[in-house]
Order: structure tokens, then sequence, then C-alpha cells
């Protein structure tokens, strides 16, 4: 938007935050338009209650327009600690530093400052279909909510996606003055019900209540009038209130939609705001997202003059997509959490608060003890006893991933795994000096479980000529050597993951591409339906029930050739399109007989391998099974079914699910991000509650480790790039966080814990006692 010889005309539709920051940002920018914001309410009508902003998003604010933000500040109630009432106890948190304001008054002072600056705000106006009034404008920036009328009317253009919440909320206020950001979690006859409540002014307090469908329903609340719900919560929730009164502003019962649009802009018209995508209450970031949104769209429409409006939207939408994408993301999380509350309601209180703190994993376990030392102490001390292994108040206290573990016969000193990770460097399925290193190499770094690769059941199983075998005697004789070497000269234990590759078999190694195998080097692929793996692949042969017999005695085999050579733990690999995977997709299993059909039928062959080798592998040792929780797609294998899996297993006698995701079907959609695959661990764990599950999929470094440890997502962590670049990376963990000497170090290394003690240091730790 460039200043030409008539004035450009702005129009602005809806008085929201959006809306109003938007036209204060323009017309500092552009003195000279004529910028016009019409809104369908009377001035000082706006539905909710009290709006939330975090420090870091103040300071935003302070740089776009200190007018707005002195005004703002000074209405502002802060307070920097969370409190949680939870089973009887009340669990404090404290440096959250966040500010509260109520929305009216927010939106009287970005008013008022655009009107200062000449900004015409017309109120009470609803705005005609055509949007003709606005012909003559330069930008029209629609501000109208998540019930946009603008973003209805190019829809073709904008192509929204709505996605509605499973629970419902009710947005009241609140006369009582809660001194800190506060949960109450309580259970009725009806539900489990929670409520976020803050103050955020002199004289009320935002209190929104939540539930799921049934509770709700449970209740009666869905036929309850405003004043029946409030009646319902004041008493649901008289002990906190403590007479008290809630207040009601046009509340209803409501399920929050989470809102995305696969473009923002049409021609010289952008959305922004609530109109363009939201974010659920839980993060406290709707209108963060929104005056943020303001803060950018100004910013690329005035850092190029010669660009023209619709050059500046599409720069606009490109810069700002990924951060509303990510902060979306985090929301979708929080918001799944409270949705599913009632998945944790079993935890004691100190689990419960922290699952709720890191819900949306943008808050850690060493980010909370830079908040709140204190708690962070308190918190690591309670894990500790829940454990079995209590610490005495006057001894420092493990962090989460230093404590022990115990499957059967076996016992991790630490929560940290080596994931299976494929070397593809074997030969005849033999694995050779190059696996002795590597595997040596991080039994040694401190890991108290490393899983060796995936390996191969038979010559037909493997992915590539590279993969390590299980078939043969000198095959478990060059594991045994492995297995040897960690037992000899670490305190790791060692697992081996047997598998067998089905239609995703006969492939270059991947230093090579990966690509098929050429024919005449390629051997015969098998698998429940002949669906290649892609266009360029080899169609597989439908396995038939003899070719089951035989491939199940195969994993048999190798178990056995596993337990000759030593291993601690054995997995079955039912993960990642495999074959025993591709058995359980719909996606890649669409037998006729009693092997397909329904999950029950498509676990029937998985199942019989893991009974088959159940029965061989020792019942004092564990076995697990790596699964794909999900397909990452609409019409594959959901989390749910990822449940049932899980608990098929387990009754068959698993006693851990190594919870992977997708690598099923080359279609897939994930959505990555840090821990992105640990949701489907917790809820694997927390539905289930009993069976251990161990977390893997971006899993970065020990301050992930313990987030997920302590909040009861998973038992075990597993690392596989990671270990790839530091084979040390328990043993550096330890240093960095102060407990390098209280654990073990190969003897012949002990000389470098002087250099650890440095490490411990630089990270603001003396030395251990």
């Amino acid at each position: 938007m460039s200043e030409a010889s008539d004035p450009p005309k702005v129009g602005i539709i809806g008085a929201g935050p959006a809306g109003l920051y938007s036209a204060i940002l323009l017309k500092k920018a552009h003195p000279a338009a004529q910028i016009t914001v019409v809104e369908k309410n009377p001035r000082g009508v706006t539905w909710g209650w009290g709006v939330v902003f975090s420090e870091e998003t103040m300071g935003h604010f302070a740089d776009a327009d200190a007018e707005s933000f002195n005004a703002i500040r000074d209405a502002f109630a802060r307070w920097e600690a969370i409190d949680v009432h939870f089973k009887g106890r009340v669990i404090n948190s404290g440096g959250h530093d966040f500010a509260g304001i109520r929305r009216v008054k927010l939106l009287e002072i970005l008013a008022a400052r655009a009107e200062e600056l000449g900004v015409t705000i017309e109120y009470d106006t609803e705005i005609d279909d055509d949007m003709s009034r606005f012909d003559d404008c330069a930008l029209v920036v629609a501000a109208d909510g998540i019930n946009s009328r603008v973003r209805a009317r190019y829809e073709d253009t904008f192509k929204t996606t709505i996605v509605p919440g499973t629970a419902k909320f009710i947005w009241l206020g609140s006369d009582k003055l809660w001194d800190t950001f506060t949960f109450l979690i309580r259970e009725n006859e009806h539900g489990l019900f929670q409520v976020h409540a803050y103050r955020f002014d002199v004289d009320t307090s935002t209190f929104i209540v939540e539930c799921d469908d049934r509770t709700w329903r449970n209740a009666g609340l869905h036929e309850a009038t405003e004043a029946q719900s409030i009646a319902y919560c004041e008493q649901l929730f008289a002990e906190e209130l403590g007479g008290a009164k809630l207040l009601g502003n046009r509340s209803r019962w409501l399920s929050f939609p989470t809102l995305s649009c696969a473009q923002w802009h049409h021609g010289n018209t952008v959305l922004i705001g609530d109109a363009a995508h939201t974010a659920h209450f839980s993060i406290g970031s709707g209108t963060k997202l929104a005056m943020e949104d303001a803060i950018h769209l100004v910013a690329a429409l005035t850092e190029d003059p010669t660009r023209g409006a619709e050059d500046s939207l599409i720069a606009y939408e490109r810069g700002r997509r990924l951060d509303v994408s990510k902060l979306q993301r985090a929301a979708s999380v929080s918001q799944k959490w409270f949705e599913d509350i009632s998945r944790y309601k079993h935890f004691e209180p100190e689990q419960f608060v922290v699952s709720m703190m890191t819900r949306s994993k943008r808050v850690t376990h060493e980010n909370l003890r830079i908040r709140d030392s204190a708690y962070v102490d308190g918190l690591d001390r309670w894990f500790s006893a829940h454990v079995g292994e209590p610490v005495a108040d006057t001894e420092p206290v493990p962090p989460p991933m230093f404590h022990k573990f115990t499957l059967k016969d076996m016992t991790l000193d630490n929560r940290v795994v080596v994931s299976p990770m494929c070397m593809y460097s074997a030969r005849d399925g033999v694995p050779n000096d190059w696996h002795l290193v590597h595997i040596g190499s991080r039994a040694t770094g401190g890991a108290g479980l490393v899983m060796c690769e995936m390996t191969d059941v038979s010559a037909e199983a493997r992915i590539s000529p590279g993969c390590t075998g299980l078939w043969t005697q000198e095959q478990s004789d060059g594991w045994k050597r492995v297995v040897n070497y960690v037992h000899e000269y670490s305190r790791a234990k060692i697992g081996i993951q047997l598998a067998h590759a089905g239609r995703k078999g006969a492939t270059e190694v991947l230093a090579k591409g990966g690509r098929p195998l050429p024919p005449e080097q390629a051997w015969e692929l098998v698998a429940p339906s002949p669906i290649p793996w892609n266009d360029s692949s080899q169609t597989p042969r439908e396995l038939t029930r003899a070719d089951m017999v035989e491939i199940r005695e195969q994993f048999v085999r190798a178990a056995k050739h596993a337990l000759a050579a030593g291993f601690d733990l054995i997995e079955i690999h039912a993960a990642h399109g495999y074959l025993l995977s591709s058995f359980i997709s719909p996606l890649t299993n669409t037998r006729a007989d009693e092997y397909g059909g329904k999950l029950a039928g498509r676990m029937r062959f998985p199942l019989e391998v893991f009974d088959a080798c159940r029965e061989v592998w020792p019942s004092t040792k564990p076995m697990s099974v790596r699964i794909s929780a999900t397909d990452w797609s609409p019409e594959g294998l959901s989390d749910s079914d990822a449940v049932t899996v899980a608990r098929m297993f387990h009754e068959h006698g698993c006693d851990l699910i190594d919870v992977s995701a997708g690598q099923t079907h080359p279609g897939a959609k994930p959505v990555y991000g840090r821990m992105f695959q640990t949701p489907f661990s917790d809820r694997i764990r927390n539905e289930l509650r009993t069976v251990a599950t161990m977390a893997v999929g971006n899993i970065q470094g020990w301050d992930h480790i313990n987030t997920i440890i302590v909040s009861g997502r998973a038992d075990l962590c597993a690392l596989a790039r990671p270990h790839l670049y530091d084979p040390y990376l328990t043993l550096h963990a330890a240093a960095e966080q102060g407990w390098h000497r209280n654990v073990p170090w190969a003897e012949q290394y002990r000389a470098g814990m002087s250099s650890a003690d440095l490490v411990a240091a630089q990270h603001g730790h003396g030395p251990d006692k």
C-alpha cells in the first residue's frame, strides 16, 4: 500500500482486537489513509470476559505502538503463579509471568487510540453481502471473527477447514478474585469437570468450565439455560468459590472449533485473527494471534512501497503462516489434553499437574525448573519415591531419566534407549566390526538399553543386501560377540528387533538410494495382499497359509538364535509397513479370509508370530513389540485402533509397547514436530494402565526425556539420530545436569570425569558430593 496522490482507503470489518489494532498500525504507517472500521455490534458490547497475554507478547505490543501498550499495561492484572486443585491438594508453581485484562477494556483502549489517530469506527453496522461499500478501497481487512461473512463469500478461495472440539465449555465470569491462574479439577456423579480461572481486573475473574460430552449430557447441561448452567457450576465449585457468584454474558455451552484456511487473501482482501485461524483458549493465544497478525500484516504492507496490495498480502501470508501453524499445533495438543483429561484422573496430583503443565510441549521439565526450581525439586523427589527410589531431603535428587526401570528380570540403570537403526553394513546378514563398535560405543556411552537394528528372519525377509539377520548360526555367533562386549564392558542391557520386510524388501542399501533392486538381483516379495509399496516397487505375492506357517517358524528360529546369542530382550517389529505391520493396517491388508477384514482378523497373524516367539523366549525375559500407532491417513489405522492393538499384544504376553507411527504407506501425511509421536505412547500407557510403553520420534535430548518420563507419557525414551551424533549422549546428559558422578562410567574412561565436572559447572552445577 503506497501513498499516492489520492489518500488510499482501507476498509476493516470487525472492531475486535485484530481489526482495531490493524487500524492503529495502518494509520501510523499511512497517516493520510482513510481508514474505516465497521462493527456489527454496538459499542461496548462483546462476548466473553478477560483475555491473557504473556510477557513475550506484551513486548511485541510495546514495540508496535507504545501508546496503546502503556494504556493496556496500566489496566493489567498480573500474576506469576499457577495453582492446580486436584484430589484435595493444591499444587503451586511460579515464574509464569502472565497478565489479564477485561476484553471490553482492551477494546475501549484500542478504539480510543484508533480514533485519536483519525480512524473512523462505525458501530452497530451490518455489512451487505455484496461488499459494495468497499469497492473503492485499496485494502480490505476481514477481522470479523470465526463466523466471518467475508470468508464465507470467498470460500472457494479461502477453503476453510473447521474441526469441532469434542469437549463442551461455557465462558463465565466470577466476582471471586483469584490470586493465581487457577485450575480446578472436580469429579462428581456426572463426570469430570475442569475450570480455567484468572483475575483480569479489580473486581472480576474469568471462569471457564469445561467437560466432555458425556459428562455434559449426564448433568443435563445440554438442556440447561444460562441461569441453570450457572447454578449447577456454582454448586459444583461451591467450596472453591467460597460464596462468590458466577456471572453470565450471553454465556452458552460450546465446542471449541479449530479453524484454518488454505489461503488468507482474495485479491486485495485479507483475513486476520479468528476469521483466518483459531487457537484453543487453554493456551490463551487467540487475542495474541489476532494482534500479532496485525503487526505482521502492516509490516508486509509497508516494507516495500513499490509493491501492490495483493503482492504484499502474499508476502504477509508467506511470512506469517509458519508461526501461526506452530501455535495452532501447540493449541491443538493442549486442547486434546483437556478433552481427554479423564485419561489422567488416576494420576497422583504431582504427575497430573506436570502432565497438564507440559501438555502443549512448549513447556518442559527444564523450562519449569528455570521458572520455579523449588517446584521441580519437589516434583523430582515425589517421582523418586513414586518409582521406589526415595531420596532423603538432605540428598540431591536424580533427574527423572536416571531412575532404574525393570521388566521381568531385566533392570535398566536409566530410562534412555538407543533406538534400533539400520546400518546396512552386514554381509550375508552377519554383523561385523562396524556393529561391534557402533553398538559397543553407545553401550559404554551410558544408555540403559541398546536396541540392535532391525534384524531379519530370513534372506528373503531383508530390506536390502546390507541388512543383518538371525537365520544362521554364523549370524548368531556374530551377534554373540556384540552382546558379550556390551555385557562385559558396560552396564547396558541389549535387545534385538526381529522383522520381515514384506513388500518393502529387495532394495538397494540406503547409501545407494534405496531403490528397488534390478530383477536379476531381487528376491520375491510377499505381503498379506498383492499391493506394491509404490509405482516403482515390485508387486508382492499374496501370502498363502503355508507361507505364513513358514514365516512364523522363521521368527521362532530367529528368537532361538537371539537367546543363544545372549540378548536380554527381543522385539517383534510390527511397524513401519514391514510384513507384520502390513497385516495390521487396513490400507495394506485387503484379504477376504480370516487374516483380513476387521482389526481382530488383521491381528491374527502378528499375534500368531508373537505367541510362537513368546513360547520359546524365556518367561523371565521381556519381549516388546514396535507398532505404528497411526497410518497418518483418514482411511488407515487410527490412534484409537492402536490402543486395541497394544492391548491385544499385551494380553498375549508383551511386556513393552514400542510406540512409533506411520511409514506404512507412501501417501501418509505425518504431523511432525518435537516429540511428535509421544502422544500415542501417552494414550496407550494411560488408557491401558497395565503395559509399559516406550516413546520414540524426535526426542531431542535430556530435557525431552525428563519431561516425558516424569509426566507419565512413557516409561522409556528411545532416541535414534541424537545417538548417531553423540554415542555418549547419556553421560553427557548426566554431566549437563550435574549428575555425572552418580552414574556408572567405564573404568577406562573415569579419568575423563574432571572434564565432566567442567561441563557441569558450565551448566550451573557444582561438583556432586
